[in-house]
C-alpha cells in the first residue's frame, strides 16, 4: 500500500500527496498508508470534524473530485481548517465497503482545481490496485488470527490429552463444553489453559 500511494504521487498528474484511508464504526478516520504529511493531514482533519470528501467517497459517492476543499460548501467545518494546511485539490476514490469496514485512495494538491478528467482515470487504476492491496492485508490478517487459535487449541488439547487420557476428539469436546458452559470464545478458554495450566469449568 505503501508503494501504491508512492506510485500514485509520481505518474497520477499534479498529485503532490496520497493517503489511503480507513473509516471504521463510528467515522473514525485514520491513513493505513500515505505519501507525505498532507494525506495524513486531511484524515486528521476528517477524522475531528466528521466530514470531508473522504467520507462522502465512502458512505455517497463512489468518486469525489474537489477543485479547492477550502472553500467547498459542503464540507464547511473541514473547509476552514483545509484552507490554512494548504489542502486544496483533492479526489477520491471508493475502495471497498465491508460493514463499518471501509477504505478509500486519495489524491491531494496544493493548488486548487488540478484534477481533470485524465487524473481522474490514471487514479482509478491506482485505487483498483489499492482495493487489491488492501483486501489481501486484511485477508492476511484473519488467515494470522486463524492460525494462532489454531495453534493455542491444539496446545490446550495436548494438555488435556495427557492429564485426561483422552483422546483428539473427546479433548476438543471438553474444551467447547467450557466455552459453551462459561460463555466463552474457545479460543480463550484454550489460551487460559495453554498459559496457565488451568482449566475453568
Amino acid at each position: 500500500m505503501e508503494h501504491i500511494v508512492t506510485a500514485a504521487v509520481a505518474l497520477v498528474p499534479g498529485v503532490q500527496d496520497a493517503t489511503i484511508t480507513r473509516v471504521r464504526a463510528r467515522r473514525h478516520v485514520f491513513s493505513q498508508a500515505s505519501a507525505g504529511p498532507l494525506g495524513t493531514l486531511l484524515d486528521q482533519l476528517q477524522d475531528q470534524s466528521g466530514e470531508g470528501p473522504c467520507l462522502e467517497a465512502l458512505y455517497e459517492d463512489q468518486t469525489v473530485r474537489v477543485a479547492d476543499l477550502a472553500t467547498d460548501p459542503r464540507w464547511p467545518r473541514l473547509a476552514q481548517h483545509a484552507g490554512q494546511a494548504g489542502l486544496r485539490s483533492v479526489l477520491c476514490f471508493q475502495l471497498f465497503v465491508e460493514g463499518d469496514n471501509l477504505g478509500s485512495l486519495d489524491l491531494i494538491a496544493t493548488t486548487p482545481d488540478v484534477f481533470d478528467d485524465d487524473a481522474e482515470d490514471v487514479g482509478q487504476l491506482f485505487a483498483a490496485h489499492a482495493a487489491i492491496a488492501l483486501a489481501g492485508a486484511e485477508e492476511l490478517s484473519h488467515v494470522q488470527i486463524a492460525l494462532v487459535s489454531r495453534d493455542v487449541i491444539g496446545q490446550a488439547k495436548g494438555i488435556l490429552m495427557e492429564r485426561y487420557r483422552l483422546d483428539a476428539d473427546q479433548a476438543f469436546a471438553l474444551l467447547a463444553r467450557v466455552s459453551q458452559d462459561a460463555n466463552r470464545k474457545l479460543r480463550e478458554v484454550a489460551e487460559e489453559l495453554a498459559t496457565t495450566g488451568q482449566l475453568h469449568r
